[in-house]
């Protein structure tokens, strides 16, 4: 095992530590990808000769120092590749870290009773498609005909699907930095199935980022979607917008068609996240003017709304859709 995939445990008001955690692991490693808000991968191979450790044994040591260091605890997850460290660490709990073993046998058993959601990139439109043919489970999807996949999701996709249930990892880990960001997150009181406090969820949080975006003279040109459901799972989504904005519809829209395509149907959701990446100087921006009134006229409501929540509080003007039921 030579891969880690990181979670470390911050809340929204802490995702600014990131980057010095990610620097906390560059001293066993300088092969660090970010996986935001909360993540990393990390490459051990040199470092497991160096420190005369594994990867397991690592981890450890991970752990002990980003608590001590920064009082954050992790979860981790260890296998040959990038694609398994990331299965493993659905099933890590902080103290454990969950290993997949290297041998091409034991591999295959652990990812045989895992579901088809458990690899990254399969969405839930996808495992739906599958499960409607039975193809429920990691260790079936592997048994499965490649031309039965193909025909089902797609030539490329059911021929990287069938390489990824049969345990053949070819990702790498890509050193990179974190993007300047600003995020925010909408836990739910309960695990929650109503797709309506999904929307209004995402709509409070699409508005307090384009408050704070437009209160710092920024935009942002992508987004990112992170839901996390009741068995500690996650689904990331990322758009690109159109046109670098701050303009809080602009997001919403953007943030609504990530979720819908997630196809999620009754989902047990623990909490709704975004992240605005890439700022620029609004100043900097370009717009694309157009000739509808109403699009000027949502903007100069939105700076009178900016006014009043600046002078008397965040809400004191809000949406419509978030009156009568605080997300």
């Amino acid at each position: 095992m030579t891969i880690l995939c990181v979670r470390f445990q911050l809340p929204p008001t802490r995702e600014a530590d990131l980057p010095r955690l990610l620097g906390m692991l560059e001293e066993f490693t300088p092969v660090v990808q970010a996986l935001p808000p909360d993540g990393a991968l990390a490459d051990l191979r040199g470092a497991e000769r160096y420190f005369g450790r594994n990867a397991v044994e690592l981890a450890s040591v991970i752990r002990v120092r980003s608590l001590a260091l920064y009082g954050v605890d992790c979860v981790i997850g260890a296998g040959p590749g990038p694609m398994l460290a990331r299965v493993a660490l659905r099933d890590a709990v902080p103290g454990v870290t969950c290993a997949v073993p290297e041998e091409q046998g034991a591999i295959a058993e652990f990812l045989a009773d895992k579901p088809v959601a458990a690899l990254p990139g399969v969405g839930a439109a996808t495992a739906r498609t599958l499960g409607d043919y039975g193809l429920d489970t990691l260790g079936r999807v592997a048994a499965a005909p490649l031309s039965t996949l193909q025909r089902l999701i797609g030539a490329k996709a059911g021929r990287e699907l069938h390489e990824k249930a049969n345990g053949v990892d070819r990702g790498r880990v890509v050193p990179n930095a974190v993007s300047r960001s600003l995020a925010t997150e909408r836990p739910f009181d309960r695990d929650e199935l109503d797709p309506d406090r999904h929307r209004r969820a995402l709509l409070s949080a699409a508005e307090e980022i384009g408050a704070r975006l437009r209160a710092l003279e920024k935009v942002c040109r992508t987004l990112t979607l992170t839901v996390r459901y009741a068995d500690r799972s996650a689904t990331t989504r990322t758009r690109t917008l159109t046109e670098p904005t701050a303009h809080s519809p602009d997001l919403t829209r953007a943030a609504y068609g990530m979720y819908e395509a997630l196809g999620l149907q009754r989902a047990r959701v623990r909490a709704i996240a975004l992240r605005a990446e890439g700022l620029d100087p609004a100043d900097q921006a370009s717009h694309q003017l157009t000739f509808d009134p109403v699009d000027e006229k949502v903007r100069r409501i939105e700076e009178v709304a900016d006014r009043a929540r600046a002078k008397f509080g965040p809400r004191a003007v809000m949406p419509g859709g978030l009156g009568s039921v605080a997300a």
